[in-house]
């Protein structure tokens, strides 16, 4: 079982903090609880956040698994919740339960509530329509960022090969500015327009920078990012410009 449904979004956990952790936290328990009455239980992927680690100085980068879990927004806290489900039901009932907890993870597809997506909607919409500039939230968040179908393979050999009850973090290692990722995107949709940056509502909470350490995912694994970043862009693009027509 891959068990992924649930809450995806930080801000509209503020709005919606009991729903978000209904939802996520809840939502998990029942899942274990289900597998774990089952003739044969399954094994299960649960896919929790690497937002659970909250606020991270400099001189504790990269993060690893054993960093303490200090969750900044409701949604870090419905993941956090739902980990110590999933440690209960590893040893209580004896499951084979693995945890992921991806960092950024952007493609194609993914919905424009995710800020690689929608900056290149509004690049997209911008270029049709003729405009001159595109908005975007606090530039300065710096975020480590895998293509979803490397997250996608790591998932599958966490369920072959991850040890029960362990969480594993999904990254690559490396964080990106949220500002250069913009800009990036722009000159490869072709350049002509201008960022401007603070013009739409920040979140209640930014952590300033998110990168991690593989290492485990990669040990246990052999797990390695195989997709480049700028191909990732350019495929993000390539989808909203099918979208829009």
């Amino acid at each position: 079982v891959y068990h992924l449904a649930g809450q995806a979004s930080v801000g509209a956990s503020w709005d919606r903090p009991g729903d978000t952790f209904e939802v996520n936290t809840v939502g998990t328990v029942n899942v274990l609880d289900a597998a774990r009455r089952l003739a044969s239980p399954p094994r299960i992927l649960v896919v929790s956040s690497a937002e659970v680690y909250g606020h991270v100085q400099p001189d504790q980068l990269p993060i690893t698994e054993s960093m303490p879990l200090r969750p900044a927004s409701p949604y870090a806290g419905s993941k956090a919740a739902a980990e110590v489900a999933v440690r209960q039901a590893a040893v209580g009932y004896d499951l084979g339960v693995v945890v992921a907890r991806p960092f950024n993870h952007i493609g194609p597809g993914q919905a424009p509530s995710f800020v690689v997506s929608a900056l290149a909607k509004r690049i997209v919409e911008a270029q049709r329509s003729g405009a001159a500039a595109i908005e975007m939230g606090n530039p300065s968040p710096r975020r480590d960022l895998t293509d979803v179908r490397d997250v996608v393979r790591a998932y599958r050999l966490l369920v072959e090969r991850g040890a029960n009850g362990e969480a594993y973090n999904v990254c690559t290692g490396v964080d990106v500015r949220i500002g250069d990722l913009a800009a990036r995107l722009i000159e490869l949709a072709g350049g002509g327009l201008e960022l401007v940056t603070g013009a739409i509502e920040m979140r209640a909470v930014d952590i300033p920078v998110l990168r991690g350490d593989p290492a485990r995912l990669e040990a246990a694994t052999g797990w390695r990012p195989a997709i480049a970043l700028d191909e990732t862009l350019a495929a993000v693009l390539d989808y909203w410009r099918d979208q829009l027509g």
